[in-house]
Parts: C-alpha cells; structure tokens; sequence
C-alpha cells in the first residue's frame, strides 16, 4: 500500500492513498442479524449509495424527503474520502511512505506515528459520542426502510470504528518502509496560491505521480487549513 506525505503549507502535512476501487468485503460479508450486523449492513448500503451517486448524475429531486437524502448522500461521499486511508490500512501488513526529498524517514516516521495516533483518538471520542446520540434516538431507527437518520447514524458509528482499527493497525501491525518522491516537495508552496493557478499546478504534479484523485484532495485539505 502506497501512503503520500502530502505537505500542506511549511509545516502541515497530510496522508493520503488512492481510491483502491474495492468493496470492503469484510463488511458486506458478515450477517446482517443483530444489533451490530444491522448498522453495518446501513453502512454498506449508504457507501455503495454514495459511491454510485459519484459515478452518475443525480435526477431532479422534487420532495423534501429526496433533497435531503440527496445532501446527505453528498455528505458521505466526502467522508469516504477522507476516512479511505485509515480504512484501507486495516487490509494491510505492510506500507510504503512516498514522502518529500527534504524529509528523513525517521521524520516521516515521527509524524505518521504522531498523526495516527491523533487519528484513533478522536475517532475514539467521536464513536462514544454518537454512540450515545444513536442510544438516545431509539432502536426504531433500526426499523426496514428509507430511515435516513438511522444511515446517517449507522454511517458514522461504522465508519468511526472502521478508522480506529485502520489508526490502530497502522501504528502496531504495519511494516512501514519510505520512498522519495520528489514531486511532493512541490507542493509545499501551493496553498498560497490563488485557486485556479494551484488547481493547474497541482494537476500537473499529479498527473506526474498518476494520482487521479490528489487535485481534489488537495484543494479540499488546504481549504480545512486555511
């Protein structure tokens, strides 16, 4: 697995991994029975949902009911894309850290360990958090049907655990070794850009590193950063 050490800014930095295009067969796999076989059976149905609404175009929606559907199918789609890393971590042994010429290993190494670690405890706060709110919502959301809180619920509780094992993983069970890369470094400057000359800049360095989807990570995390 390919991890990128995306600079943002002088001294911010970001993980980032390709879409791997592959169900998550652990998930979909398991029984559906059960209090936690049903939210993750939510969870597999909003993400394939999701995944599907990024590939065609939406239909007009009329209905209130259809409208929110539609915002919060939006919704998912970019916390798929940024929970993708640590949910891909939990497949894997081992990792290759591309990373700028200017950093050493270990410095890469220090910061993954650090930026993992912060990453399973927040997901840790947050899956108590709306562990709670889901508890206090009821059992009906569980209910057969279009419930759109209870996907919302589901999502966010699945995903939350599914990031703490890809955190916990990577920080205990990964073999990391480091490549570098040298087109990285050019990043470091771009968030100060004006957005369409840095969209033009960024395309180019991805096109270099044949990552499809960096342009759209980029200008997503430098905007967080700003």
């Amino acid at each position: 697995m390919d991890v990128y050490v995306i600079p943002i800014g002088r001294d911010q930095y970001e993980l980032y991994c390709e879409p791997a295009g592959e169900t998550d067969s652990e998930i979909e796999g398991q029984a559906s029975t059960g209090f936690f076989g049903r939210l993750r059976m939510r969870f597999s149905e909003m993400v394939r949902a999701a995944e599907q609404r990024q590939r065609e175009a939406a239909p007009p929606q009329t209905s209130w009911l259809s409208r929110l559907q539609e915002r919060l199918l939006g919704w998912v789609a970019l916390r798929i894309a940024e929970q993708r890393l640590l949910w891909n971590l939990r497949r894997h042994t081992s990792a290759e850290a591309c990373h700028p010429q200017d950093m050493a290993f270990d410095q890469v190494m220090a910061l993954i360990t650090d930026m993992l670690k912060a990453d399973y405890k927040r997901h840790r706060q947050w899956l108590v958090i709306d562990g709670l709110g889901f508890a206090a919502s009821g059992l009906v959301f569980l209910v057969p049907g279009p419930n759109v809180i209870a996907y919302y619920f589901a999502f966010r509780l699945v995903g939350h655990w599914l990031s703490m094992r890809g955190a916990n993983q990577g920080l205990h069970h990964v073999t990391w070794s480091g490549r570098v890369c040298p087109p990285l470094a050019e990043l470091r400057d771009l968030a100060s850009l004006d957005p369409s000359a840095r969209e033009q800049r960024i395309q180019h360095i991805a096109d270099r590193l044949e990552l499809e989807h960096l342009a759209a990570f980029f200008a997503r995390v430098a905007m967080r950063h700003a």
